[in-house]
């Protein structure tokens, strides 16, 4: 058993709203899916820029440096905004593939979890309460996103699906 929800704002007024409402959803969903929960949230990309989330089994190890050593290593400067066991990654557009073939080179561990001008992707395993508050799904803004809970019933409660 699982559950879906989505939210597509046509008033930009409530842009700033976006992570609170879709939070609210998700987490209405619990008893759906109690075992994990994912987000991904649309808005806030550049034209020239792409934004690449990564997770990691080890934060601590893998983050640290990581915007320096892929910059150095593709040529482009790159910054990067943790949030618990996700990096978003912000990268030229023009470099965005190879900055992700760089990736799996420098930090094997490291999982794409998506790539885009706007897109940002979180889940974790959890109760979607935990999930947003680790992520902090509230404070985020954009035009629309989508949020999945999971309840694992034939196979192991991760993210892997």
């Amino acid at each position: 058993m699982c559950g879906i929800v989505g939210l597509f704002l046509k008033d930009k007024a409530l842009e700033p709203k976006l992570g609170s409402m879709l939070s609210e959803m998700l987490v209405l969903l619990t008893d759906r899916g109690p075992d994990s929960a994912g987000i991904a949230i649309y808005g806030g990309g550049q034209k020239d820029r792409a934004k690449i989330t990564v997770q990691s089994p080890s934060p601590s190890r893998d983050f640290p440096e990581l915007a320096t050593d892929l910059g150095n290593k593709i040529g482009a400067k790159i910054s990067a905004t943790i949030k618990s066991t996700h990096a978003v990654l912000d990268v030229p557009l023009a470099k965005a593939e190879e900055a992700r073939a760089a990736l799996l080179e420098l930090r094997p561990s490291l999982r794409v979890m998506g790539a885009g001008q706007s897109i940002e992707i979180y889940k974790e395993v959890g109760l979607p309460e935990a999930v947003v508050e680790r992520f902090d799904v509230r404070s985020m803004t954009g035009t629309h996103g989508i949020g999945h809970t999971r309840m694992a019933t034939e196979s192991a409660v991760t993210t892997l699906g």
